[in-house]
């Protein structure tokens, strides 16, 4: 089986370019931006050797997950709502899983997909302003279909560990699709609203202790909810809110041990 668009990704005009191996699908994709291209445009790799993370981490994908990146044209969106781009993708990414595997999969703030509480995939926002004055972003998702990373500093499994015989090329199919009706949900960040209720409905760790490392910094306190930019809202047990934009999460019993 090779990776194929969905229907609903033929008919809305994206494109699809398909890579045996790459060092990382999102620096092809910005070099493609830089070279003219303004997408929509998948690039996919069977292969991927150097895959990055938030924060500069190494991402590392096994043969047989999932190493995707969707290059888009973001001229027409202000840029501070450039940032709610990652709740769109991981709504279409659980949306894509729930469609062919069922309940089960929860978002993670900002950017993870996490399966039986343990992650399971990644997302990764990247945008530029090109030479040419366009403006462009490239969404890169990354998920652990037939195995899951060794030596990672976290826990990590994959859709085979969770009992789902499924492809990578069957997430994708489905995932092509979903985010064509994620992004016109959020109508160039007009409709974050509507997104954000449904990234909320399916939060990891809402009304639970969280901690929030910022450098040297702990935010502690029970994880209320995003509000409107995306940001974390953390209440603490004065009564105090503190809103963090970026930050290393960690839920229950590790939020404690953080």
């Amino acid at each position: 089986m090779d990776y194929r668009l969905g229907t609903a990704a033929e008919a809305a005009g994206y494109r699809l370019a398909v890579h045996d191996s790459l060092g990382s699908t999102n620096t092809e994709a910005l070099e493609r931006a830089r070279c003219g291209e303004v997408g929509p445009l998948w690039v996919l790799a069977r292969s991927q050797g150097a895959g990055r993370g938030r924060r500069g981490n190494a991402w590392t994908s096994p043969p047989g997950s999932l190493a995707a990146s969707l290059l888009v044209a973001v001229d027409d969106v202000d840029p501070g709502k450039l940032a709610t781009l990652g709740f769109v993708a991981g709504v279409a990414l659980v949306d894509a899983l729930e469609q062919r595997c069922g309940a089960g999969f929860t978002l993670k703030w900002p950017n993870d997909v996490l399966l039986g509480g343990v992650k399971l995939a990644g997302i990764l926002l990247e945008a530029e302003t090109l030479r040419t004055g366009r403006r462009i972003v490239v969404i890169g998702f990354g998920v652990n279909v037939a195995a899951s990373p060794e030596g990672l500093p976290y826990a990590a499994t994959c859709l085979r560990q969770g009992g789902y015989a499924l492809s990578a090329e069957d997430v994708f199919a489905a995932l092509s699709d979903t985010i064509v009706d994620a992004l016109g949900l959020w109508r160039r960040g007009d409709g974050f609203p509507d997104v954000r209720a449904r990234w909320i409905a399916r939060a990891a760790g809402i009304d639970a202790p969280v901690t929030v490392r910022l450098g040297d910094e702990r935010v502690q306190g029970i994880f209320e909810t995003i509000d409107e930019a995306g940001r974390l809202v953390v209440a603490s047990d004065d009564g105090t809110r503190r809103t963090v934009t970026a930050g290393e999460v960690h839920f229950g019993t590790a939020a404690t041990a953080a």
